[in-house]
């Protein structure tokens, strides 16, 4: 099997489960050394109290092919973050590969509440941890990954920037988090290009994430008996999809093409030619405009 990964270094903040996992799984299965950091061990839950960890998600990396190493943080704490650093100096002394995927705010926002009437301490502590965590974890982990030339920043987020700046995301506080981070990433860009690095924002689709499974009352293996009471979920991706995304990414010699720029799981599979785990290429962003939002019947014909 193919290992373009091999001998590379990634940290993937915020890799407990979602997209993180999925990402951390698909950069081990290219052979990448991965450190994944979360708030939730065998040890302790954080405050989602939800039964998946980070010492899980580091076995799913080693059993892909690669080198998967828990570390538990808060991503919110300076001190825990500059901790996790010094060790991937100490051990690895390269840093290749820099995903910030911190979120934590499922619990936080209020579905299409105006922000006079969403709870206050929520929708900061959402900013907290959806933005802040970003910014301290770049803060502390950029100068190991621009020790050596062609380093990776991806800013996962949700929702490209063409979709956001012309769609109202769920409450003030849910759309002003997914578009900070958006801009972080161009931000970066311009900071990371001109000493050799490269930085990207990326979203994946309709996620098939644990907590939406979970949430439609199916698995992995069952979700289509979701389809009755949300058609449109047919587009929904696993994981794994946006964790091909950022691999395909990371293995590019040529990913400097993409520095600022905003991207998707389903279009970038229609550059670098990788599937989802069923085959398909779910294109969920093109989907969500063409179809679900223009209020036409759920039909993924051309869309996966």
């Amino acid at each position: 099997m193919s290992r373009p990964l091999q001998g590379r270094v990634a940290l993937v903040a915020g890799a407990t489960r979602g997209a993180g996992r999925g990402i951390a799984v698909e950069l081990g299965a290219a052979g990448a050394t991965v450190y994944v950091t979360g708030r939730s061990t065998r040890a302790r839950r954080s405050e989602y109290d939800r039964p998946e960890t980070i010492e899980d998600t580091a076995d799913l990396v080693t059993e892909a092919g690669g080198r998967g190493i828990a570390h538990p943080a808060d991503h919110l704490d300076p001190g825990q973050v500059r901790a996790l650093v010094d060790r991937i100096s100490r051990e690895q002394d390269r840093l290749d590969v820099l995903v910030n995927d911190i979120w934590g705010g499922e619990n936080l926002f209020e579905w299409e509440s105006p922000v006079w009437e969403h709870d206050l301490g929520n929708g900061l502590r959402l900013l907290r941890l959806a933005v802040e965590t970003h910014a301290v974890t770049s803060h502390h982990a950029l100068p190991l990954l621009l020790r050596r030339p062609g380093g990776l920043v991806v800013e996962v987020t949700d929702g490209t920037a063409d979709y956001n700046r012309d769609h109202y995301r769920n409450s003030f506080f849910y759309d002003l988090a997914k578009t900070s981070v958006l801009r972080m990433a161009y931000a970066l860009g311009h900071e990371l290009g001109p000493r050799g690095a490269t930085a990207v924002a990326l979203t994946p689709g309709w996620l098939r994430s644990e907590i939406m499974l979970d949430h439609f009352g199916v698995t992995e293996d069952t979700w289509r008996e979701a389809l009755d009471r949300v058609p449109h979920f047919a587009i929904s991706e696993t994981p794994r999809y946006v964790g091909r995304a950022v691999t395909a990414l990371a293995a590019d010699p040529d990913v400097a093409r993409f520095n600022g720029r905003s991207l998707s799981s389903g279009g970038l599979a229609q550059v670098y030619g990788y599937t989802d785990l069923d085959g398909s290429r779910p294109d969920a962003w093109r989907y969500l405009v063409e179809v679900q939002d223009a209020g036409r019947p759920a039909d993924v014909t051309g869309y996966r």
